[in-house]
């Protein structure tokens, strides 16, 4: 009975250990392709609609430039999700980010944070859970005349 105790711990440690494990790697491969790179320059559209240069989860980092707009500087890029899941959207400037689908709905965030414990190059730390599909990114209005840009997927945070 003891044996079954201990082993039913030790699974339980393991699961536990393991579902912490990947919001933990997501942050570790944001912070190092903010950090490294490579990056990719992408200007972005005053509008947010019609076409629109796309980004994507392939780590790297987009460093965005915003155009002028009403209120400050504001663009938008568009980005496809090929898998259903949660992605984590990392910031290297204090920028706010709004996630619309392809109808023009926004998506709710699970979670926001403007740092994350692995590094402090994350301004802007934002997990959207996303259908396949294309989705439209709108940076601003700020200050900021761009913005740094690493989009990680949770389940496949160390894929290169």
């Amino acid at each position: 009975m003891m044996k079954k105790l201990l082993s039913v711990c030790l699974l339980s440690s393991a699961l536990l250990a393991g579902c912490g494990g990947e919001k933990n790697e997501a942050d570790v491969e944001g912070c190092e392709h903010l950090q490294e790179g490579p990056g990719a320059a992408v200007s972005a559209s005053a509008s947010a609609t019609g076409t629109l240069p796309a980004v994507s989860n392939d780590h790297k980092r987009y460093d965005i430039s915003l155009p002028a707009g009403n209120g400050g500087n504001v663009g938008s890029v568009s980005f496809a999700a090929a898998e259903a899941s949660d992605y984590v959207f990392f910031l290297g400037s204090n920028v706010t980010l709004k996630v619309t689908n392809s109808s023009g709905e926004t998506v709710s965030f699970e979670e926001s944070a403007t740092s994350s414990t692995e590094c402090t190059n994350v301004k802007g730390r934002y997990v959207a859970p996303l259908q396949v599909g294309s989705y439209t990114l709108t940076f601003g209005p700020t200050s900021e005349s761009s913005v740094s840009l690493v989009i990680e997927e949770t389940a496949h945070a160390d894929e290169h």
